[in-house]
């Protein structure tokens, strides 16, 4: 499962200029100001996985928000899972049909990609995803221009659990700590059951630390994106 490290290392393909992107309506929660108070946005790739209902009954449980960017082909296997996540509060983004590398495609493919996917959650929810991560993390001019004409900025993230190298339980915990500061975006995984397992005791570790567990809309929220803008940008890049 090495697809995520070579987003690490990619990243960099990405230039950008874009519009606010309009915050999503799905979630009736409480705002938190996160210029205000400590927040961390836990992100999940990949899914709806097989454990993301035992996820969602955990952060039920917590009060914890999250953000969910959601491949097309697990959301028409898994609608329930994109309907209950919606109905909790929590955000979704689009995060492709199968997980191509957008770099290596032509415009009508991307687009192709990202609307398969909107289709499918929208049937699933009824909603439309604003946020778009990109498979591998990865971005370039093209896909920048496609991710403005869906009116979405593209999400990366500012730290990872690195879950899917390990798959250790006390690892992922570890490293996802470690990574967890002030406005940061985690990366994580809801396929992974050592994630799963792991997040009572991440959430109880960070609310204990002072952080709110919120959505990606909430840390970006005064960052004054504009579609197909990418946030965070690669080390060594100006905004």
């Amino acid at each position: 499962m090495s697809r995520q490290f070579s987003s690490l290392l990619a990243i960099a393909a990405v230039a950008v200029t874009l519009t606010p992107a309009p915050a999503l309506a799905q979630s009736t929660a409480k705002e938190v100001d996160c210029t205000q108070v400590k927040c961390v946005a836990l992100t999940f790739d990949d899914g709806p996985g097989k454990y993301a209902g035992t996820l969602l009954d955990t952060l039920k449980k917590y009060d914890a928000k999250a953000t969910f960017f959601l491949e097309g082909q697990y959301v028409k296997s898994r609608p329930s899972y994109v309907k209950r996540m919606v109905k909790e509060g929590h955000e979704i983004g689009n995060h492709s049909y199968k997980h191509p590398d957008f770099t290596k495609m032509t415009a009508t493919a991307i687009r192709s990609e990202i609307q398969k996917t909107n289709d499918e959650i929208k049937k699933a929810a009824g909603v439309e995803p604003k946020l778009l991560r990109p498979p591998y993390g990865l971005s370039g001019v093209l896909t920048s221009e496609v991710a403005a004409e869906y009116d979405m900025p593209i999400i990366l993230w500012t730290g990872g659990s690195r879950d899917w190298e390990s798959k250790n339980e006390e690892a992922i915990k570890k490293q996802t700590l470690t990574v967890a500061k002030g406005n940061s975006i985690v990366l994580m995984h809801d396929w992974v059951k050592q994630t799963v397992d792991a997040m009572p005791s991440i959430i109880k570790t960070l609310q204990k630390n002072g952080y709110h567990l919120v959505k990606v809309t909430d840390i970006i929220k005064h960052e004054n994106l504009k579609p197909g803008d990418t946030f965070p940008l690669p080390e060594g890049w100006d905004k």
